[in-house]
């Protein structure tokens, strides 16, 4: 049995504007209904599979837990980092984990934002794989690429794949080429794309951080060891974490390791780094179209937009992308997409809400978006999951009217415990304590229009909160 090691701590920015800090790209339905964490959680569902493993932030806890409900997938362990600490430390931690409860076994590191749409050919190559990692080699995983691309590490080999689906001596690691030196490397025929999925043992991946980065060891050693469970989830110790060096798995031990091996696969994979990576996994006659877009006379061109009532048209264009959002909208030329980041960046430094905070902010009782903002007022729509609660709180700065317009709310202010239906509403005055609940099977979704002289989500004052936020 092979346990599944599922990271999605990422930012994604070079997926914006629908990747954001606050909701990165994983969690976001970006080809099909399913988002990509998801889409990653079942490939690693079978009867070769433990529960998986899941390491992720705290802020995202929630967004996993109900995402992996949602697709009837049970987890074994979600291990909380303190802090990113990129994904040495974090495959470390899960390692450190098994070792409690699994540690003769194997483990497949698999990042929670790649597309492979062919699992039995990708199940394929990780039993093709099973024997070198019980062995205790260290199994890495090639993708044999079919274009120069500059925004993949590559792996080199001593000699050109046969085709076969069988662990080959791993020569070496290369960064991220220019496009010339990624030419000659697809001529050359002995280099694969790095996939950055591992199978390896527990033991013997333990012994290789052991023997290369022996203070990070014993650091997140001892984040395990002083780990706390906090509402199912396991949270790694901040204080020994933190003092654990922010470096990959390939620079902290995969490049010092001699017991090295990678298995090709061909049968289709992205990582979807960037909008260009996403027109070619979704393009019909070279157009990509999502959402409300329509294009006319265009070619190599990305059209999409994420508002059901914003149609986005595009006429005459080519090899461009363009992504419309509720409160921002991106233009650029294809062969630029990999400059996106650079983007979120400039917004950063002039302090745009746009480049880290996603339009919904989503919470573990569901989510809430802004529909119109203005001096002393704010219009909020709130959808609330069946069963989901607000926290009992109150605010310093501001009133609040909820009108239920669709489903069932529990309604607490002060003393007073009532039931609204649809097109009943309630108001809640300034500082009063106040809840809300969804007591019903189905979500409940309410508009709130808030009145103050500041409107802030920090201007909350939490009494209880069954999901035991600070």
């Amino acid at each position: 049995m092979i346990t599944p090691v599922i990271l999605c701590g990422g930012s994604g920015t070079r997926l914006w504007p629908l990747s954001r800090k606050s909701y990165p790209k994983q969690f976001a339905p970006i080809i099909g209904d399913q988002s990509l964490f998801q889409t990653s959680a079942l490939r690693l569902q079978g009867d070769a599979y433990n529960s998986p493993v899941v390491v992720t932030a705290d802020q995202f806890r929630f967004t996993v837990t109900q995402q992996l409900q949602e697709i009837g997938i049970d987890p074994g362990a979600v291990l909380i980092e303190p802090a990113g600490r990129d994904t040495g430390p974090a495959i470390l931690a899960a390692a450190a984990h098994l070792a409690q409860t699994d540690p003769e076994g194997l483990m497949l590191v698999a990042p929670s934002d790649h597309v492979i749409p062919d699992k039995i050919a990708f199940d394929a190559a990780v039993a093709a794989a099973t024997p070198a990692a019980q062995s205790g080699q260290l199994v890495t995983f090639g993708i044999q690429p079919d274009r120069a691309e500059t925004g993949y590490g590559y792996l080199a080999l001593d000699a050109i794949p046969t085709g076969e689906t069988r662990p080959l001596p791993l020569k070496g690691f290369v960064e991220k080429p220019d496009a010339s030196h990624a030419a000659k490397m697809v001529e050359d025929g002995r280099y694969l794309w790095n996939a950055g999925i591992f199978l390896f043992s527990v033991q013997a991946i333990l012994r290789a951080y052991q023997a290369t980065s022996p203070d990070m060891f014993l650091a997140v050693q001892a984040a395990i060891a002083e780990a706390k469970t906090d509402l199912g989830f396991l949270r790694l110790a901040p204080e020994p974490w933190t003092t654990a060096p922010a470096i990959s798995i390939d620079y902290a031990v995969m490049e010092k390791a001699d017991n090295l091996s990678v298995v090709p696969f061909a049968s289709g994979w992205s990582d979807l780094g960037d909008w260009a990576s996403v027109w070619r996994e979704t393009q019909t006659d070279g157009v990509a179209l999502s959402g409300p877009a329509t294009a006319i006379d265009c070619s190599n061109t990305l059209l999409r937009s994420e508002v059901d009532t914003q149609a986005i048209v595009g006429i005459g264009l080519k090899d461009i992308v363009a992504v419309a959002m509720p409160d921002a909208v991106l233009v650029t030329h294809k062969d630029r997409a990999q400059d996106v980041k650079k983007a979120v960046a400039i917004l950063k430094e002039k302090s745009a809400p746009q480049a880290t905070c996603f339009p919904k902010d989503h919470r573990p009782w569901g989510w809430f978006e802004s529909l119109a903002t203005g001096d002393r007022f704010q219009v909020k729509r709130i959808v609330v999951k069946a069963g989901g609660a607000l926290s009992l709180q109150s605010h310093h700065h501001r009133a609040e009217h909820w009108i239920v317009v669709q489903g069932t709310a529990k309604v607490t202010v002060g003393e007073d415990v009532q039931i609204l239906c649809e097109n009943q509403s309630v108001y809640i005055p300034l500082g009063a304590i106040h809840r809300l609940e969804n007591p019903g099977k189905l979500p409940m979704v309410l508009i709130e229009v808030q009145t103050g002289g500041y409107l802030g989500e920090d201007d909350i004052v939490r009494y209880e909160d069954i999901y035991a936020r600070d």
